[in-house]
């Protein structure tokens, strides 16, 4: 993006928004459809948050990330997970080397973890043990070997993939882990047109060649960008009571939460909903965030932090209609008698 130092901040999100807009471009020259999933990968890249992406085999979940990380011009790495994958397999390992004196020392051999984009391929196959040696990576963003700490390049992005229906020989991830990944996102079987063009594009011999958009340093750019955006006092109100809402306990929670849910979300879930937000809104070329936008990523922001109970699956409400239904349920507090909010200069 060019130089914003003479111009003011709704200018620059303008220009956001329409670079924005010519990287969904690109990518839309590989994935035909998944506009929601796209939306919510970008959010998270430009908020530095992680993905957890949920969806059956053949819906072109590696394809996508891949394609992101040639479109954003940042190095990419994948790991397959499997039952024997070893801790030291992701983040690394010290080497023991003998020098031409005959002097032995340690050398650390980088793991496939020391990336801008690293994706996760089926993060359920590998036991927790080997789940945990990315819990340090994503949200220190380091890892440490022995006694020395490395940190990793930046930006630096995980999304895992999982697969929902096949659960023999998987191990669920735990919430602590879970609670990591900003959005689990879901993708869905293409409609009937989308299909239609799936097949008719992807037999052809001819190969699709996208352009870069971004770079690393760009991107880390952009991110300040986003999170110079704007939250009111109003949508704080909003995002603190929808979150608390999802807590059976909290004496603000409706009746159907309360019979319905064993644990709600906790405070990195609001976090997550304002800065997804502040991307939203940002993406649209837009200085501050509004209610719409924390009720748009809602879903995927919500669905891993509660836990619904055996009533609930008996009456067919899952985590993603339990959400729904409570965001319906949330009242828009009162907009204050202020000022309307105008872009920083």
């Amino acid at each position: 993006m060019s130089n914003g130092k003479t111009r003011n901040l709704a200018d620059i999100l303008q220009e956001f928004a329409q670079q924005r807009k010519l990287m969904q471009d690109e990518l839309q020259k590989i994935i035909i459809g998944q506009d929601e999933v796209i939306e919510q990968l970008f959010a998270a890249i430009f908020t530095r948050g992680h993905c957890l992406l949920e969806g059956v085999p053949g819906l072109a979940k590696t394809l996508m990330v891949s394609t992101l990380a040639r479109i954003l011009d940042v190095r990419f790495k994948r790991i397959q997970f499997t039952p024997d994958l070893m801790p030291s397999d992701i983040t690394g390992t010290n080497v023991l080397e003998e020098d031409e004196s005959g002097k032995r020392h340690f050398r650390f051999v980088e793991g496939p973890v020391f990336t801008n984009i690293l994706l996760a391929d089926e993060i359920n196959r590998t036991p927790p043990k080997t789940q945990a040696a990315l819990l340090q990576a994503m949200q220190e963003r380091e890892v440490t070997a022995g006694q020395t700490t490395w940190t990793l390049p930046d930006p630096f992005f995980t999304i895992a993939t999982q697969n929902p229906i096949e659960q023999e020989g998987t191990y669920p991830l735990p919430e602590a882990q879970l609670d990591r990944f900003m959005f689990n996102i879901k993708m869905d079987y293409p409609s009937l047109a989308e299909e239609e063009r799936i097949l008719s594009v992807t037999t052809r011999s001819e190969k699709v060649e996208v352009r870069k958009i971004f770079n690393a340093k760009t991107i880390s750019m952009l991110q300040k960008l986003v999170n110079s955006v704007a939250v009111s006092q109003y949508i704080v109100k909003y995002v603190a009571s929808l979150v608390r809402a999802t807590r059976p306990n909290d004496v603000s929670a409706p009746p159907f939460v309360k019979d319905l849910v064993d644990w709600g979300a906790g405070p990195r879930a609001g976090q997550f909903l304002i800065q997804g937000g502040k991307a939203i809104a940002a993406m649209d070329g837009r200085f501050a965030v509004a209610i719409e936008d924390i009720r748009k990523i809602a879903v995927p922001v919500l669905r891993h932090r509660i836990s619904v109970n055996f009533q609930a699956q008996a009456e067919g409400m899952n985590n993603d209609a339990i959400v729904r239904r409570l965001v319906g349920a949330i009242p828009t507090p009162p907009i204050p008698k202020t000022e309307p909010i105008r872009p920083p200069q």
